[in-house]
């Protein structure tokens, strides 16, 4: 919740801010704080690490946008319905499943009570589908398919 936040303060966004707008603002904080701009060694760095935020910020509220969401529907469906929660871990408010087909989506604002209760499920997989998975933000996170040996 806390990257959500500071990305979106560094954006002026909000919660219902398209893809179109963050796009825009993108470019123009790219623009304003492109290293290039400054002669000056120490503004130079220090636009160097603003630059990296914005980029960063940019590829993450895309990836956590309702736009983004509504694209990647059915593969999330497909992924969350057809498959096992083969491993799962809890840092700060930031939940990740990962999947047996080899997709992990992070969620944002699991508490760590729901967490624990997740752990202690019989049947994890259920407990996520039902409590987790159609509830909170969430965002895919790229990793490697598993391969069975």
């Amino acid at each position: 919740m806390k990257r959500i936040t500071e990305f979106r303060k560094l954006y002026g966004a909000e919660r219902s801010t398209t893809l179109a707008e963050l796009k825009n603002t993108y470019r123009k904080l790219v623009k304003e704080y492109h290293p290039d701009k400054f002669q000056d060694e120490v503004k130079k760095t220090e636009a160097e690490e603003v630059s990296k935020r914005v980029i960063e910020g940019y590829h993450f509220l895309v990836s956590i946008s309702p736009e983004t969401a509504v694209a990647n529907k059915d593969k999330y469906i497909e992924s969350i319905s057809n498959n096992l929660v083969v491993d799962f871990n809890h840092k700060g408010q930031v939940l990740r499943l990962d999947f047996s087909d080899g997709n992990s989506y992070e969620y944002f604002g699991v508490s760590r009570e729901l967490y624990v209760k997740l752990c202690q499920s019989d049947i994890q997989t259920r407990f996520a589908r039902r409590k987790i998975c159609e509830t909170f933000t969430y965002r895919a996170v790229t990793q490697q398919p598993i391969v069975a040996q």
